[in-house]
């Protein structure tokens, strides 16, 4: 991946992450609450077998057009999110992390570096610096994302 294709990557990222949430809630309906976790169950109920939240093979195989587009996008995005994610992990200078979390949420340059009390050329410089870094060590987000999006 070239530093342009990673950057545009991580700006994607504040939509593509409430797009999987999203296609969660479409595709396998609201989480369970979470005031019923934990709760122990005694007769009967314990006993009985207990059905999974997640969709069956059989459900998969037996969804419409427009539910099967959505799953295929659902994975496309989620393992996009998951690659930034990644990616976050791998940095450990704490201005490019700032500068990574301000872009991963959509901010401008412009807001970046007022955020940061730097001129923009600052927080170019070291966002550059950064993609390049990334883009050197990326061999595991190239393997990653393989014939899995089009970015």
């Amino acid at each position: 991946m070239n530093p342009k294709q990673v950057e545009n990557l991580i700006y994607e990222y504040h939509w593509r992450r409430r797009e999987v949430d999203r296609l969660e809630n479409i595709l396998y309906g609201s989480s369970v609450p979470m005031k019923s976790w934990g709760v122990a169950q005694y007769g009967i109920e314990a006993a009985m077998p207990k059905g999974s939240s997640g969709k069956s093979q059989y459900e998969f195989e037996m969804m419409d057009l427009r539910e099967q587009r959505l799953f295929n996008r659902l994975e496309i995005f989620r393992d996009q999110v998951y690659a930034v994610e990644m990616i976050v992990g791998e940095i450990k200078d704490e201005v490019q992390l700032i500068i990574i979390d301000c872009m991963m949420e959509g901010m401008s340059y412009r807001s970046i570096a007022a955020h940061l009390g730097v001129s923009r050329e600052k927080v170019r410089i070291d966002k550059n610096r950064m993609l390049s870094q990334i883009c050197q060590n990326c061999h595991f987000l190239q393997d990653f994302l393989k014939g899995k999006t089009c970015v």
